[in-house]
């Protein structure tokens, strides 16, 4: 069930949509989007308390959400490892479709990782949920290797559909850059896995020794 501060985020940021091609994400078009349905300073700031940063958060979350109600209908386990990835990442796009544009300039405004911080945190957690879809049960350091190759991926791949409105094209694209994620992935693991592992012995003796 939303919450009530979800609630009046999704009430904001469906008046604030059709607005972000022309205007961007803005707080000069995010407060007119908010005069639009008349949301009070007060529930400006229970929506959104970090503004923009969160509204943008919500629009790849609901995409995502609508990716992942789309791929449970979908027969995923015949398909490769690379494939059901892939399936994540299409079904991904697909439900930004309608919002290209509010993408190509989300993606100016730190959706990529190169933006901040909060960019690459945003990036992860679509590779997360790309990667949960697929099956992945991995809980050593092969799960944060393929979802750190995976948000690499994605910049790459939203900056080319953005350019690129031929969907086979697209899927060659995908594709291929997961090959070489892949490829990259097999080559680094040797080096990687004893990495992680000695980091997270050390991370769990500094927990033992604070308790």
């Amino acid at each position: 069930m939303s919450t009530p501060s979800q609630i009046l985020r999704d009430r904001w940021l469906e008046a604030l949509l059709p607005r972000v091609p022309e205007s961007g994400w803005t707080m000069v078009a995010a407060k007119q989007a908010a005069r639009e349905i008349e949301l009070t300073t007060g529930e400006q700031a229970l929506a959104a308390p970090n503004g923009i940063a969160d509204l943008i958060d919500r629009f790849i979350d609901r995409a995502i959400d609508e990716a992942l109600i789309n791929l449970s209908s979908e027969t995923l386990a015949t398909l490769r490892t690379h494939e059901r990835v892939a399936a994540g990442l299409k079904a991904w796009l697909d439900a930004l479709e309608p919002h290209r544009e509010a993408v190509r300039k989300a993606a100016g405004h730190g959706l990529l990782p190169w933006g901040a911080g909060a960019a690459a945190k945003r990036v992860w957690s679509i590779a997360d949920a790309i990667w949960e879809a697929a099956g992945d049960t991995a809980t050593d350091y092969n799960r944060q290797t393929k979802r750190a190759l995976l948000s690499a991926v994605i910049p790459r791949v939203v900056l080319y559909w953005l350019e690129q409105p031929d969907p086979d094209r697209v899927d060659q694209f995908i594709m291929k850059r997961l090959q070489e994620a892949m490829k990259l992935g097999q080559a680094g693991g040797k080096i990687l896995g004893p990495v992680l592992d000695l980091a997270e012995r050390l991370k769990n003796r500094s927990a033992a020794r604070d308790l």
